[in-house]
């Protein structure tokens, strides 16, 4: 791919972006959004951390991990009893990383 390629790709990918996202800021009126469609909203941030982490905690090179001693286990699951206590995403991620840093770089789990 030479320069004028990946130029070509970065504007072409820009407009896509910003296009896909000021569809729902050009109307002048709010666009009637389902009630249905507004409560599963409601979750998509939660769901996206989720698809990022579970395969990080689950999988060493795209294989499963094959042991409990592992750090990540350890954090992700102490990081889900937090959630399920306070129901808080930035305290299940400060807490997970709390228990995963010291067993990862101390215990070099």
């Amino acid at each position: 791919m030479n320069t004028w390629d990946a130029a070509l790709t970065i504007v072409g990918l820009a407009l896509v972006t910003v296009l896909t996202r000021s569809l729902l800021m050009l109307p002048r009126e709010e666009v009637p959004i389902p009630a249905w469609a507004k409560r599963a909203l409601k979750y998509a941030p939660l769901a996206a951390l989720v698809a990022i982490v579970v395969p990080e905690v689950l999988l060493t090179r795209g294989v499963l991990i094959g042991t409990l001693a592992d750090a990540r286990l350890l954090g992700a699951a102490v990081g889900l009893a937090y959630y399920f206590w306070k129901r808080g995403i930035l305290g299940t991620i400060v807490v997970g990383m709390a228990v995963f840093l010291p067993l990862r770089i101390g215990l070099g789990w």
